[in-house]
C-alpha cells in the first residue's frame, strides 16, 4: 500500500483535489487499494476551498505515515503565504520520512518556503513563474513545463497539470500500461509529458467557428505536407479568399503564420521528447529543411533548435 497525503490549507484551489481521481482509478484498474488517500491540515477538522467547499482533514500532529505528500496551492500565493506550521512540517518530519513531496500548481511556493526547492528544478502556474524565480533565486524555475521531477521533489504547473503529475506517479509506481489505462478511464485526451509546454498554439489561436477549427485540426495532423491555403480552404468549405479573410478575422493571424506556429510547437516537442536528428524533425514537421526550421525558431523563440536540445540534454527531459 502506498499512502498519499493531500496537505490543504484554507483557501486551497479546489482543482488540487482532482489528482485523487487518478489514484482512485488506478486502484480500480489494479483491483486492489494500492493507494490510500487522506486529507491533512495543520489542526485537522474542516478546511474550506477558495470556493467555500468544506473538506474534512486529519491533523498533522502525532504520528503520521505518508509515502507521498501532495501540497495544494492557493489562488494567489503572493498574498497568501503558507502557515508557519506547514512550512516547518514540510521542512522537517515530512521531508525526511516521505518518499516524495509534490507541489500542485502554486503549492510549489509552499515547498519553496520550506527550502525543499533550493538548487532544484521546479515549475508552477505560468502566471507566477517569474515571481517564484524572483523570490527564490536559488531555484531553477522552468515556468513553461507541465511538471518537473527533481529527485524526490515533484512540482506541477497550474490546474489540470496536477492530473498529469499524478498520472506520472502512477506510471512510476505501477507501470506504463496501468497509467495508460487510467488516462483512458478518465477520458483524458492525451498523456502530457512533463517537458511539454504549458501553452498550446491551438488554444492561443482559438477560432470561433467550427469551419476554421476543423481546418486547424486538419493542419495539425498533416504538418509534414505543404498545406496550401487552397487545401485548407477546401477543408473549411470556403473559397481561398474567403478562408484567408475569415481565418485572419477569427485568429488574428494569417493562415501562413498560424501554420508556422503549429510547426514550431510540433518541432519543439519533438526536440524535447525525442533523439531524432534535426533534419528528420524538420522534415516531419513540414519545414523545407534544417536551415528553414532554424530561421523559424529564431523568429519564434529567439534561439536556434540546437539550443533547445542542449537545454534538454543539460537538465534532462
Amino acid at each position: 500500500m502506498h499512502r498519499i497525503g493531500f496537505l490543504l490549507s484554507d483557501g486551497f484551489q479546489v482543482m488540487a483535489l482532482a489528482p485523487q481521481a487518478v489514484f482512485e482509478c488506478a486502484n480500480t484498474i489494479v483491483g486492489e487499494a494500492f493507494y490510500k488517500i487522506s486529507n491533512f491540515s495543520i489542526d485537522g477538522g474542516e478546511v474550506r476551498s477558495s470556493l467555500g467547499l468544506p473538506v474534512s482533514t486529519r491533523s498533522l500532529r502525532g504520528r503520521i505515515d505518508v509515502d507521498t505528500w501532495m501540497v495544494a496551492g492557493v489562488i494567489d500565493p503572493l498574498n497568501s503565504p503558507p502557515a508557519e506550521g506547514v512550512v516547518a512540517f514540510l521542512g522537517g518530519r515530512a521531508g525526511k520520512r516521505a518518499r516524495r513531496i509534490a507541489g500542485i500548481c502554486t503549492g510549489g511556493f509552499v515547498l519553496a518556503e520550506a527550502g525543499l526547492l533550493s538548487q532544484r528544478r521546479a515549475t508552477t502556474h505560468w502566471m507566477f513563474g517569474r515571481e517564484m524565480q524572483k523570490r527564490f533565486p536559488d531555484i531553477h524555475v522552468e515556468e513553461d513545463r507541465i511538471y518537473i521531477v527533481d529527485g524526490t521533489i515533484w512540482t506541477s504547473a497550474g490546474m489540470t497539470a496536477g492530473l498529469d503529475l499524478a498520472l506520472a506517479m502512477v506510471e512510476k509506481d505501477l507501470g506504463e500500461e496501468t497509467a495508460r489505462s487510467v488516462a483512458h478511464g478518465l477520458v483524458m485526451p492525451q498523456r502530457r509529458a512533463g517537458g511539454q509546454s504549458q501553452h498550446s498554439e491551438m488554444l492561443e489561436l482559438a477560432p470561433k467557428s467550427d469551419r476554421i477549427q476543423g481546418a486547424l485540426n486538419y493542419a495539425r495532423g498533416h504538418l509534414k505536407h505543404p498545406l496550401s491555403v487552397e487545401e485548407l480552404a477546401e477543408k473549411a468549405h470556403l473559397s481561398p479568399r474567403q478562408f484567408s479573410r475569415v481565418f485572419t478575422l477569427e485568429t488574428g493571424q494569417s493562415p501562413a503564420k498560424a501554420i508556422e506556429r503549429l510547426r514550431l510547437e510540433a518541432a519543439r516537442l519533438m526536440i524535447e521528447q525525442s533523439r531524432h536528428p534535426l533534419d528528420v524533425i524538420a522534415k516531419e514537421t513540414g519545414f523545407r529543411d534544417r536551415r528553414h526550421m532554424r530561421e523559424a525558431f529564431m523568429r519564434g523563440f529567439g534561439l536556434p533548435p540546437q539550443s533547445v536540445r542542449r537545454g534538454v540534454s543539460a537538465h534532462g527531459p
